[in-house]
């Protein structure tokens, strides 16, 4: 279908473009901004006047729960939710059960995605065979399937030789390894961040030392395999400071956040609020101070929706024996405005932490920017409007997250994927 988006706000950090003016459709691509093409004839007109349009988001973390987890949710759920959201990629952890660890179980998560036409689905690989850290994966294999990075997700690999050999060898075919800090010991057992809170309330502590450790490991491999490294959900002051002595060093690494950590901290608990139970747990006001400065300076690279959908069964549960996660694909983009509108972060440099940043880290070049040949996933959203969040709106079978009942900035209107309107 020929498209044409009339008198929006066009923003595309990736190519610096900030602007009023058009955006043309036709098979799928972006074929040009501002004048239509000679002869072109639009078989669709969307008025976005009063809107902006950019890129379609990028996530850099959203459990699908497929497979094996079709019970928290289904891959039709969370695709309608990813749209709901204005998210057109996103890359799914290698935690299902069977682990993402062989070429045929990534196959078909990739063929039943695309089938929905819906987001662009990207599995992230396991590094080691059942996340259990003893064997690495034939990565190669993985990656012709349709992998594009490595991870452990939260399950940290205790051998550092294991560690060692998976990095080298993800390093001399290019492979991008993405790893959350978590030490194997320290805090073992924790369920919130090691504080004042969590010893008032009786609740195992988790010290920021869990993260600060494993990643000092992660940071000192990296430089020594020359491995592409990502540091998943970095969620303290201390684990910036980390990674910006490495860099000063030399090294070529990026971080993300999850969106969750802009806005909450530890003493959001409250009464054992189990919506707040998320890994890593939400740590200090200092903390949540750092990440939010981080990320405007550019020190963290990129935020993400770390999409955990958990049942009502898993959260109706004293705090340390719910399931962690809270669900995201629908409040990445209201948490990114919300904490441009308070920080005074222009929206340009807001929308490219979940845009350009995040598809060049996930090494995507189809995805994340709307220029000329681009795939034309866009979304079109109202930044004035407020909406309150309820569990009825929600598209993801994954009712979980402690924003309920509160307003958001930030509508989404439409959201388009190779020029085929999925929301709207």
């Amino acid at each position: 279908m020929k498209i044409q988006i009339a008198n929006g706000r066009v923003i595309d950090p990736a190519n610096q473009i900030d602007a009023r003016q058009d955006v043309f459709i036709e098979g799928g691509k972006i074929i040009a901004l501002g004048t239509a093409p000679a002869g072109f004839m639009a078989e669709k007109v969307i008025d976005a006047k009063g809107l902006i349009v950019a890129p379609g988001l990028v996530d850099l973390s959203a459990r699908l729960r497929e497979p094996g987890f079709e019970y928290r949710a289904t891959l039709e759920s969370e695709m309608q939710a990813a749209m709901a959201g204005g998210i057109t990629s996103l890359a799914c952890p290698p935690d299902t059960d069977p682990v993402l660890d062989e070429p045929g179980l990534v196959e078909m998560l990739c063929f039943r995605a695309k089938k929905l036409h819906c987001a662009h689905v990207y599995p992230v690989g396991a590094l080691t065979t059942k996340l259990e850290g003893k064997r690495i994966t034939e990565m190669a294999e993985l990656v012709e399937a349709g992998c594009v990075a490595f991870s452990q997700v939260n399950t940290p690999v205790v051998d550092t030789n294991v560690l060692m050999r998976a990095m080298q060898y993800a390093a001399t075919f290019g492979f991008r390894v993405w790893l959350q800090p978590i030490d194997a010991h320290l805090g073992k057992g924790g369920v919130a961040h090691d504080g004042e809170v969590a010893s008032r309330m009786g609740l195992t502590g988790i010290p920021v030392e869990t993260e600060t450790v494993a990643l000092e490991t992660h940071l000192s491999l990296a430089k020594l395999t020359g491995v592409k490294l990502h540091i998943t959900r970095i969620s303290s002051a201390a684990a910036l400071e980390a990674i910006e002595r490495a860099r000063a060093g030399g090294l070529d690494v990026t971080c993300d956040v999850a969106a969750h950590h802009l806005h909450l901290c530890d003493m959001d608990i409250g009464y054992f609020d189990p919506q707040c139970y998320v890994v890593p747990p939400l740590r200090s006001q200092r903390d949540r101070t750092a990440l939010r400065a981080g990320l405007a300076s550019g020190k963290i690279n990129a935020v993400c929706s770390d999409h955990t959908p958990v049942d009502d069964d898993g959260k109706q549960m004293p705090f340390a024996e719910a399931e962690p996660g809270m669900t995201g694909l629908e409040t990445l983009l209201p948490l990114v405005l919300k904490w441009a509108q308070e920080d005074k972060v222009a929206l340009a440099d807001a929308l490219a932490r979940v845009t350009a940043s995040a598809a060049g880290i996930m090494g995507i070049t189809k995805g994340g920017h709307l220029g000329v040949g681009a795939r034309a996933d866009v979304v079109i959203f109202d930044a004035a409007a407020e909406q309150v969040l309820t569990r009825e709106a929600l598209k993801s079978q994954g009712k979980n997250t402690p924003f309920l009942g509160l307003p958001l900035p930030g509508v989404v209107k439409h959201t388009l994927v190779e020029g085929r309107i999925m929301f709207g």
